[in-house]
């Protein structure tokens, strides 16, 4: 297991690029760190507050069911200041790897903000940007979902009290496509996440402390079935010592000099 220091970068990310440029399928989790270099807050801690409000008083089925204006109001909030944002360069890099040789890289985040999405939009231009659309195991709140028969609207608009949004299938209010406290993840995602982890010879983890679960379990799956582990955090974490290299850093830095050195094996994924 390798550190990372100012001494050593260099010499770090030329041997994490060399695992990612030799592997044959890659999987990249990643976490609220790579968006909080992009300037999205967390909603946690003494600054999250809304209106006196915790994310925890709000993000939850029976906030929705007791006030649903409130909650839409506070998502469209939300919505306001993510696209205010941008993706940043870390954003940018994982979306040229997962498009580079498609179905050989797959992103999985925790991160509910879309910036990966528009990313992969952007360095796909004219291409299809699906390869480098992430799995979302916590969902997307740049969609939202009709709250009875699950219709999706991936461009929703910003509507609040009286006049709340419904379903045009069944007249259902519609609610974020998030996974909200006390709500099951979606098993097809997570399941969908968790193959391309062991099928992965390189699970590389970026911005996330590995510690909220399933999600963190990505990682995990990869060391069972015989891979190793890529990491690039701001600070050690739990999952530093099981690391095979890990880098220490803004991954805004680090990812693209990471990726730069990583092309596709030339017998494709594999």
């Amino acid at each position: 297991m390798v550190g990372a220091s100012s001494l050593n970068r260099p010499r770090e990310i030329e041997r994490a690029s060399a695992l990612l440029s030799g592997a044959g399928r890659i999987v990249v989790l990643t976490g609220a760190g790579i968006s909080a270099e992009s300037g999205v807050p967390t909603f946690r801690g003494p600054g999250g507050m809304w209106k006196s409000l915790r994310p925890e008083d709000l993000a939850t089925p029976e906030a929705f069911r007791r006030d649903p204006a409130l909650v839409l109001e506070w998502y469209a909030w939300r919505r306001a200041l993510v696209r205010e944002c941008s993706p940043n360069p870390a954003h940018h890099a994982l979306a040229r790897l997962a498009l580079e040789v498609p179905g050989r890289t797959t992103l999985v985040t925790q991160n509910v903000d879309g910036l990966h999405h528009r990313a992969a939009r952007a360095e796909a231009g004219t291409a299809d940007p699906a390869p480098a659309f992430p799995h979302e195991v916590h969902g997307a709140i740049h969609r939202t979902r009709c709250s009875r028969c699950g219709w999706v609207d991936e461009d929703p608009q910003d509507v609040v009290a009286p006049d709340l949004p419904r379903c045009p299938r069944c007249a259902a209010l519609m609610r974020p496509d998030v996974v909200w406290f006390g709500e099951m993840l979606d098993p097809d995602v997570l399941g969908a996440s968790f193959d391309a982890a062991e099928a992965a010879d390189v699970c590389l983890v970026v911005g996330t402390s590995a510690l909220v679960y399933p999600a963190a379990s990505v990682p995990e799956v990869t060391l069972a079935a015989g891979g190793i582990v890529i990491e690039v955090n701001l600070e050690p974490t739990p999952l530093t010592r099981r690391a095979e290299v890990s880098l220490l850093g803004e991954a805004g830095q680090l990812l693209p000099a990471l990726t730069a050195y990583a092309p596709a094996p030339r017998d494709g994924a594999g």
